[in-house]
């Protein structure tokens, strides 16, 4: 009978006597795509008010070493030491005391300008892969809960401790354009600081795609078309009318209440269509109506649409009484695109879904862990998380193809940015050899070439 080896590992000798061995190496592409986009040079002009005397360390570039660290899934500040410990690959990396003081100097004049040192760099990277003729922003919430006590945490909705913020994303490029920092007891339905935060995330894109989306332009200067989802908490007033205003189409949950219940009375069964699904296909189970005539809309933007979807529930579904009754899950939005497609918007507003895993992927990217006591300085840190986020968004976008075009950070840490590599060096400089036998090498290598060619 053969017996089966039950060891995980062979048996090996340990020693200390590698040389020139570099782990993250991939990492070393973030880095320099920051630079080859202007990044780096923006930061440090963002940096250079803070008002300390810096001898070494730019605090504009501790700030970008700290985000590439955060991309590569640092959680604190400690964490920089994966960068630091391997000077001849990034270069000299700020100490631990150095990067804290780095934050501690970002003040709300900084907290202004590193959205500005963003913008530039997205403008570069958007003019060598564009991302298309239309966008589309994604606007949400998150509760992150906090352990401790923190300048600012309050008790949330959800009887937890800690802050609320909010986010806004491109869908068109996975990346995030801006966010808030609020304390725990900010409203979900907080109109002021929905339309401070689309202002935010417009003034954030390269100026072609802004103009026309500003207050009192003509809607016919527009040439890249921008569409607002949110769920019900941006069912305001407020925020609905700024996004007019910017020229912009919205998608908005709207929550039913008891004039859509008696609207949907008057409904016949007749008047639903079948959804459908993203390749085209009928949606099994969900169905589509437009309410728009059987509610009073008046006091909405002009034009607004109410539409529908009701659905057989999914095991697990949390209903309320009036959908346990009709015995489907119903959900609305409200829309003010034109159009005789109802099912076509109703697949629209349904990618809105994507922006939970925006939100996994951010708390993956330093939202996660809050790790200061003053609410400035994880201000400071939730900006250079943005940054984090916007470099792997980029770097997918100008280096990758395929499944790591689309890749979460996890699965790029492990396959791209944590592979180890030796570095050698030969009279024209240094030369990164990356390991043949890894699965995801030729990704990695051609990736470096890709950006190269992009961004010379």
């Amino acid at each position: 009978m053969k017996v089966n080896d039950s060891r995980a590992t062979q048996s090996m000798r340990v020693t200390t006597d590698g040389k020139n061995l570099v782990s993250h190496a991939g990492t070393a592409l973030l880095s320099e795509l920051a630079d080859r986009s202007g990044l780096t040079e923006a930061m440090s002009a963002a940096m250079a008010g803070c008002g300390i005397n810096w001898h070494t360390h730019d605090p504009g570039v501790v700030l970008t070493h700290l985000a590439v660290a955060i991309a590569d899934g640092a959680d604190c500040l400690a964490d920089m030491a994966s960068l630091r410990e391997q000077s001849e690959l990034f270069g000299p990396v700020a100490s631990i005391a150095t990067a804290w003081r780095a934050v501690e100097a970002t003040t709300a004049f900084e907290l202004r300008a590193i959205p500005e040192a963003i913008a530039a760099a997205r403008a570069v990277v958007w003019a060598a892969a564009p991302p298309g003729d239309s966008l589309v922003l994604d606007f949400d919430a998150t509760l992150v809960n906090s352990y401790s006590e923190k300048q600012d945490a309050t008790p949330t909705y959800k009887k937890g401790f800690g802050f609320f913020p909010l986010g806004v994303w491109c869908d068109t490029t996975n990346e995030p354009l801006a966010a808030m920092l609020r304390p725990g007891r900010a409203g979900a339905n907080d109109a002021d600081d929905h339309v401070d935060l689309l202002h935010s995330a417009l003034s954030g894109l390269p100026e072609e795609y802004q103009t026309g989306h500003f207050t009192d332009d003509d809607p016919a200067l527009v040439t890249h078309p921008i569409l607002v989802r949110a769920d019900s908490a941006g069912a305001t007033h407020g925020f609905v009318e700024a996004i007019v205003e910017a020229n912009c189409d919205f998608s908005i949950g709207f929550p039913i209440d008891q004039g859509v219940r008696d609207a949907l009375v008057l409904v016949q069964e007749e008047d639903w269509i079948p959804a459908r699904e993203t390749d085209g296909s009928i949606r099994d189970g969900a169905w589509v109506t437009e309410l728009t005539d059987l509610i009073p809309l008046a006091a909405w933007p002009e034009d607004t649409r109410l539409l529908m979807r009701r659905e057989r529930p999914h095991p697990g579904a949390q209903l309320t009484l009036f959908d346990t009754a009709e015995g489907f899950r119903h959900t609305c939005f409200i829309t003010n695109t034109e159009g005789t497609d109802i099912a076509a918007l109703e697949l629209r507003h349904r990618g809105h879904a994507r922006v939970e895993d925006r939100i996994r992927n951010w708390k993956d990217c330093g939202l996660a862990n809050l790790p200061f006591d003053s609410f400035v300085r994880n201000e400071a840190w939730v900006a250079t998380s943005l940054i984090a986020g916007a470099l792997l968004a980029w770097s997918q976008m100008l280096c990758f193809e395929g499944a790591m075009a689309k890749a979460e950070p996890k699965t790029m840490r492990y396959r791209v940015l944590h592979v180890a590599a030796l570095l050698v060096h030969k009279s024209r400089g240094l030369t990164l050899r990356l390991d043949k036998t890894w699965p995801w090498v030729d990704d990695l290598s051609n990736a470096f070439l890709k950006l190269r060619a992009a961004i010379p």
